[in-house]
């Protein structure tokens, strides 16, 4: 591993070199997977400049492949893999737990690839998928990745407000989900929010025609479908009620019976769609990160290897949801690409006590662990003792995804859960990127707490000031990369201008993270957080835009406008000014409605922390809202720096004194 990290260190200090080499690099790569055609010409080529035309990156043109063959059928036909363990999957309550192998997972999407031909999905349709951390879910994205659909993933914990969006942005005709599922002792009955979105879609001149709806805790399970005489599921619940629409709705199980395990691939050329991922924006509107097939694959399937230094004997675990993009990379395609055999969880750290995580561990004897921020501050809490409570001799490589880690949270990872034996990887990427863009290799890189180290092979980033002008040596502004990497996002589903004005437009020639960085004197990067109205609230990323309006739907509020505040477990918490319509009064009763409100409209995830009644906001005279004005109250941080450009200043004590000092 030293060699690469010399490697690493000679790519970051020789960008000139970096594209010659990463075709090469690259090139070598794929020489391991199944083409169906080989590339022609140029292994990537791309424009980052808008002032010389249109951004475009492609990789391997000409190239044919399909990805669900590289990740299962090569695995199990080329390398000999068929009986190995894919997933160990684990429910929610202890003791619910099942195994799939390579050749059993194979046969499973096979199976349903044809019930989604069946059902008239083809090359290049949309199929949407709402489900929780199931094997099924693996199995629903991979059958559309073996026929050539493109699947749009939505996270289990957004609401039917945010299904519904992202079914009409990306025009699904079907959709696939669940009964319900628990988290910890809460019960989701998921159907019935699928439905309220489909109603929605409805309403808004989109009918679904097809929701496919897997029995998770219903009585009825895919083993008593198929005939076995397995014992029921720990996580049965009979009583659920399931709504059921005849004229849309079709049973997973129903469906499987009589389908073929055997399923021909769709060859795909490298740029075809491979799936959208919906991530926030500052505009409030979600934007569908789009994925292509073959850089998406190879880079995927490399970082995995090298970041976590993949050997064949591994036990992984991921402790990420599928419906973010960590699920997708180091969950799904990265791991299988490999061949690695993984922990799939669908239960909470602190379920049923908080040391679940550390039993699965010692029960699996996982290798590479890899969660985030947020669940290591959560643990810390409640201090050693449930760690140590188990042995954790397995663990070699500890990795951290998400947000930045604090140095007091990262220092406690490697003390007291890795024993100071593992190392560190802490890995900084989006959703965009696709994969590890700034990493350190384990037990190759020195670490340093906090910092996400140096650039991934072929990754060539810079730091940039307001002014666009690269800054050299120990420095601190804008986080960019000065070239494509293969798994780097193509475009905006439906949206190109949007792409183009997101990432490349600020400043030319580069694409712009939104995240600013400090380097250090010895040239390693620190993501400092966010540099647009964007908030990360426990690794998930938050548009502010899309919180105010939701807070401003609701007929008693005039103007809104949401700021972070430091939390010590989930990074940032939501603090949220509102003014009221005249007339209204604030009270308890209203701040409920308010947070039901943007529970309904975007999810759990972005309920507000704090609420402060706002009678005015401080805006300057041409009547911008100065926000960096409004974080320093939410801190009750009294530098404020330059006001004299507000229009009425008086508004600022007002909301000092009016502040709140307790979550709601």
């Amino acid at each position: 591993m030293l060699s690469l990290f010399s490697l690493q260190l000679w790519s970051w200090m020789c960008p000139s070199l970096t594209i010659l080499y990463s075709a090469e690099f690259w090139g070598d790569i794929a020489k391991d997977f199944f083409w169906k055609t080989k590339h022609t010409g140029q292994f990537l080529d791309y424009n980052f400049d808008v002032t010389k035309g249109e951004i475009f990156v492609k990789c391997m043109g000409g190239a044919s492949t399909n990805i669900c063959y590289n990740l299962l059928d090569r695995n199990v036909h080329e390398k000999k893999l068929g009986d190995k363990v894919a997933f160990y999957w684990l429910g929610n309550e202890p003791g619910d737990e099942m195994m799939v192998t390579y050749r059993e997972l194979l046969q499973r999407v096979c199976q349903f690839a044809n019930v989604l031909k069946s059902q008239g999905v083809k090359k290049g349709d949309c199929v949407s998928i709402y489900m929780p951390m199931v094997v099924e879910l693996v199995i629903a994205m991979l059958a559309c990745a073996r026929i050539g659909a493109i699947h749009s993933i939505v996270f289990a914990g957004f609401s039917a407000e945010s299904l519904c969006e992202r079914i009409l942005d990306s025009q699904c005709s079907l959709l696939i989900t669940a009964d319900g599922f628990y988290r910890g002792d809460k019960l989701i009955n998921l159907k019935l929010l699928a439905d309220e979105a489909l109603r929605k879609c409805r309403e808004k001149g989109f009918p679904v025609e097809k929701c496919i709806m897997l029995k998770h805790l219903s009585k009825e399970t895919e083993e008593t479908a198929l005939g076995s005489q397995s014992p029921p599921a720990k996580r049965s619940c009979p009583d659920l009620q399931v709504p059921w629409n005849p004229d849309v709705d079709l049973c997973w199980h129903t469906l499987l019976l009589g389908a073929s395990d055997e399923c021909e691939p769709e060859w795909c050329e490298s740029e075809d769609p491979l799936f959208i991922l919906y991530t926030s924006g500052s505009t409030g509107k979600p934007k569908g990160v789009l994925h292509t097939v073959s850089g998406y694959m190879l880079y995927t399937a490399t970082t995995f290897k090298l970041v976590f230094d993949y050997q064949p004997e591994d036990i992984y675990w991921c402790t990420a949801d599928i419906g973010w993009i960590t699920g997708h990379s180091y969950i799904t395609y990265g791991p299988l690409a490999n061949g690695a055999t993984s922990v799939l969880f669908e239960g909470l750290p602190t379920y049923p006590d908080v040391s679940r995580m550390w039993e699965i561990v010692d029960k699996y004897h996982v290798t590479k662990f890899y969660t985030a921020p947020t669940a290591i501050r959560l643990l810390m809490k409640y201090g050693s003792e449930p760690v140590q409570k188990y042995k954790r001799e397995s663990l070699k490589v500890l990795g951290t995804v998400g947000e930045p880690i604090n140095p007091e949270a990262w220092l406690w990872y490697y003390n007291v859960v890795g024993e100071k034996r593992c190392p560190i990887v802490d890995t900084f990427w989006q959703t965009e990127t696709g994969g590890h863009v700034l990493t350190p290799l384990p037990a190759a890189t020195p670490m340093k707490p906090g910092s996400a180290t140096f650039p991934f092979f072929g990754v060539v980033p810079a730091i940039l000031n307001e002014s666009g002008e690269e800054l050299e040596g120990p420095s601190e502004g804008y986080l960019v990369f000065k070239q494509p990497w293969p798994g780097v996002m193509r475009t905006v589903y439906g949206n190109y201008q949007r792409f183009e004005t997101t990432y490349f437009k600020k400043f030319p020639g580069y694409y712009v993270t939104g995240d600013g960085c400090r380097r250090d004197k010895d040239g390693y990067y620190w993501i400092t957080g966010r540099i647009d109205d964007m908030l990360n609230v426990s690794g998930h990323l938050l548009s502010t835009a899309e919180v105010e309006s939701a807070l401003v739907e609701h007929e008693s509020v005039a103007e809104a406008a949401v700021v972070g505040r430091p939390h010590p477990v989930k990074g940032e918490s939501l603090y949220c000014f509102v003014t009221l319509s005249e007339g209204v009064m604030y009270n308890h009763t209203l701040e409920a409605q308010l947070k039901k409100q943007v529970r309904e409209k975007i999810g759990a995830i972005a309920t507000p922390d704090y609420i402060q009644n706002a009678p005015g906001l401080p805006k300057t005279r041409s009547g911008k809202i100065m926000r960096r004005v409004l974080r320093k109250i939410a801190c009750n941080e009294r530098d404020l720096g330059d006001i004299s450009t507000l229009a009425d200043a008086s508004v600022v004590e007002q909301l000092f004194q009016n502040r709140c000092t307790t979550a709601v």
